[in-house]
């Protein structure tokens, strides 16, 4: 089988102790490849060599352009290895290729043009004092950035944490997830083609207690932690790195409400609320779960729903015609099983889907469940969506905000003072109208209870992988001077 290594200071290595573990295709249920398993020893010399690296070499020292060339040459490496970058995803975690290739790859190469160029053209302020002295910002790179990355969208969720890191001239140690170690390991050997100098980029594979992850999140050594992955695992994230007062970005579970008011366009909202939940066989995180439809509109929005539903294409996810691939371990089939097998007993009935061979569910559509059935309240993180009635506008925003997450929510209605109204009063970090999944890496992604802290993309990146600065000059003959007695401490 193929061997995915380590990199630590510019090397591909395996763990000193030559431990691997397997990942497995989730379509053939058999392993592919071996994975170098690290732990406490790997993370300590690769985030020895991301200290180094950022304290003694050059990245930091970079200009914003050179560095800029640098990630956009490994964009360019990316684009040119589409089909191995796309077909490592596809093997680890069963996306169907056609989005692996089509949609996840172009997107990460994305993520490093767009911060290359955000880090060069951001701007900082200049604040004019009235006592003859002048002041400005700055923004300096942070430090050494432990980056622990998701499977459901292995390459794009990497990239989105350590573009904007090595942008502003941090340096990195990625840990992806055991379940999809393969695309990182290319990412890291097309870093070195395109001339990123050895440390700034280190990838060491393991799990996350008593192992690599534990090891991240504790090293006093490390600057800033970015985390993607379920709620639970960022609350202990939080507990570790509070210890060290280390600054934490959690993105975490959601619980998506869409809602579909009478006046929506059908044509507009059935085939973005198919795309909302089924995509990614509904391992996303800003799936939308819970779907609420205004009673007029009902009937004919269930029918039209079920039927695109049906008509997604399941099977191998190496065939370019699938477009439902299996779940992505069977320990995640396992998970979201149990949700499916739980819908009759909590009161609800499965009008469409179910489960399928292998590790696949169908796309799943669920009626008559009550709020407090664990289909309607948990993250099921699958092709699993239960649809509710409403009646009014405020029962729909009160019913989209029962829940302890708060990541995403979206909504489709023809009426613009609707559309305003119910976008500010849903709590949630991005709010959908009349459409899903568009993205501006500007704005600030994140959520808010239970779905997550802090913010990324654009400015918001900037603010968490820098130290802000303020410098203060004394400009002018005539400011005034030091005062002779003891100075009041600021603010």
């Amino acid at each position: 089988m193929e061997l995915v290594p380590h990199l630590i200071a510019g090397e591909e290595v395996e763990s000193t102790s030559g431990a691997r573990f397997h990942t497995v295709d989730p379509w053939t249920r058999e392993a592919w490849a071996d994975v170098a398993l690290g732990g406490e020893s790997e993370a300590d010399r690769a985030v020895a060599a991301a200290r180094r690296a950022f304290d003694d070499g050059p990245w930091r020292r970079m200009g914003f352009a050179e560095r800029g060339a640098i990630l956009h040459r490994l964009a360019d490496l990316m684009i040119e290895h589409t089909a191995e970058l796309a077909m490592a995803d596809t093997r680890d975690m069963g996306k169907p290729i056609t989005d692996s290739a089509g949609h996840d790859v172009p997107r990460s190469a994305s993520n490093f043009r767009f911060f290359a160029d955000h880090a060069r053209l951001a701007t900082g302020e200049a604040l004019p004092m009235d006592s003859g002295h002048h002041a400005y910002t700055r923004f300096e790179p942070a430090g050494v950035v432990a980056a622990i990355a998701p499977w459901n969208f292995p390459l794009m969720l990497e990239t989105w944490k350590i573009a904007p890191a090595l942008a502003w001239g941090n340096t990195v140690v990625l840990k992806p997830a055991e379940d999809t170690p393969s695309s990182a390991s290319l990412l890291g050997r097309l870093a070195l083609r395109a001339g990123m100098p050895p440390g700034v980029l280190n990838i060491v594979h393991g799990f996350g207690p008593d192992s690599v992850g534990q090891a991240l999140t504790e090293d006093p050594r490390v600057d800033r932690i970015t985390f993607t992955g379920e709620s639970a695992t960022g609350r202990l994230i939080a507990r570790a790195a509070a210890a060290n007062l280390t600054p934490v970005s959690l993105e975490m579970g959601g619980k998506g409400a869409n809602l579909v008011f009478a006046d929506a366009d059908l044509d507009t909202a059935v085939p973005w609320s198919v795309r909302a939940i089924f995509s990614n066989a509904g391992q996303v995180c800003l799936a939308g779960s819970r779907l609420y439809v205004e009673r007029p509109v009902l009937e004919e929005f269930l029918e039209r729903f079920t039927a695109a539903a049906g008509e997604l294409r399941t099977g191998d996810p190496k065939d370019h015609d699938t477009q439902l691939g299996p779940l992505a371990s069977e320990e995640h089939y396992k998970k979201v099983r149990s949700f499916v097998d739980g819908i009759e007993a909590d009161g609800g009935r499965v009008l469409a889907g179910g489960l399928g061979d292998g590790w696949v569910v169908r796309p799943t559509v669920v009626v008559g469940a009550p709020s407090s059935a664990r289909v309607c309240r948990e993250e099921v993180f699958g092709p699993v969506v239960v649809v509710q009635p409403f009646d009014t506008e405020a029962e729909a925003v009160a019913l989209a905000n029962d829940t302890p997450y708060g990541l995403n929510a979206m909504l489709f209605t023809q009426n613009l003072s609707r559309a305003h109204r119910v976008s500010a009063a849903l709590k949630a970090g991005t709010v959908w109208t009349n459409c899903f999944f568009i993205r501006d890496l500007r704005a600030p992604f994140g959520g808010v209870g239970d779905s997550g802290i802090g913010r990324e993309g654009g400015q918001f990146s900037r603010e968490f992988f820098t130290e802000p600065k303020a410098v203060v000059m004394a400009i002018s003959d005539d400011a005034p001077p030091a005062p002779s007695g003891p100075t009041r401490s600021a603010p």
